[in-house]
């Protein structure tokens, strides 16, 4: 199936709501597209993107208006259906978290040199080693980037158009997933971090957070893709076999 062909015979947008809520055929309808993403999303240990809901659903399912009408049925419940960039999961509901701590297994805490790093890097992708440095004032050791990436929120995004071609670093889903973010520029603002106590009322004249990226996967201008090569180079790519 290709991506263009999930075209509902109807949609719930402001005009055909109404009609969908009359309409015992539509509402049926849309209760069994629900009902079958439900099973899907439940059964996968990794959050569901659209576009695999899309090729496993049958055609002609309007596959956001599905995911609205379940999440909206779980949105009471002790599981929610939560959405994770462009993928869907469900998860704990937040109030309900703490029935949890007992059975989950307590992650090493990280440095307190980590945690600046990924709020860099969250704030501030893409952004190179020498870039991180700057902004900390202190040299960035590999193990805190190695620590980083190894917990999936971190990724190599691609090199940087200057002389000798520096690694760009950025977030993943995973770091969306843990932090309960739907994308990164639902980070918090400066308003909300001197709300919860994480900058001083009084900061620096023109000090600002900045914006994340809308889209954290799309390389900027200024970024070359990473190429087999360069993988290789980095140590994430067995070299190929060459002929002697």
């Amino acid at each position: 199936m290709t991506e263009g062909s999930n075209v509902a015979p109807f949609a719930l947008d402001d005009e055909d709501e109404e009609t969908v809520e009359r309409n015992p055929a539509a509402r049926l309808h849309l209760a069994e597209a629900a009902r079958m993403a439900e099973a899907i999303v439940f059964a996968s240990a990794e959050p569901v993107s659209e576009r695999q809901l899309v090729a496993r659903l049958p055609e002609g399912i309007d596959v956001p208006a599905a995911m609205a009408e379940l999440q909206r049925i779980y949105e009471r419940r002790g599981v929610n259906l939560v959405k994770v960039a462009d993928s869907w999961a469900f998860r704990t509901a937040g109030d309900l978290a703490f029935l949890m701590s007992r059975d989950t297994i307590q992650q090493k805490k990280l440095s307190r040199a980590a945690l600046e790093v990924l709020s860099v890097i969250a704030y501030h992708q893409p952004v190179t080693r020498a870039e991180i440095e700057d902004i900390r004032g202190v040299e960035t050791s590999k193990g805190t980037l190695d620590t980083l990436m190894e917990t999936e929120w971190v990724r190599m995004r691609g090199r940087r158009k200057t002389p000798g071609r520096p690694v760009t670093y950025g977030t993943t889903d995973k770091f969306l997933d843990h932090f309960g973010l739907e994308e990164i520029r639902d980070l918090p603002g400066m308003e909300e971090l001197k709300g919860a106590g994480l900058l001083s009322s009084r900061m620096p004249p023109g000090f600002s957070v900045p914006l994340p990226p809308s889209d954290p996967d799309l390389l900027t201008d200024d970024e070359d893709p990473l190429t087999d090569i360069d993988l290789e180079e980095l140590g994430l790519l067995t070299p190929r076999a060459t002929d002697d």
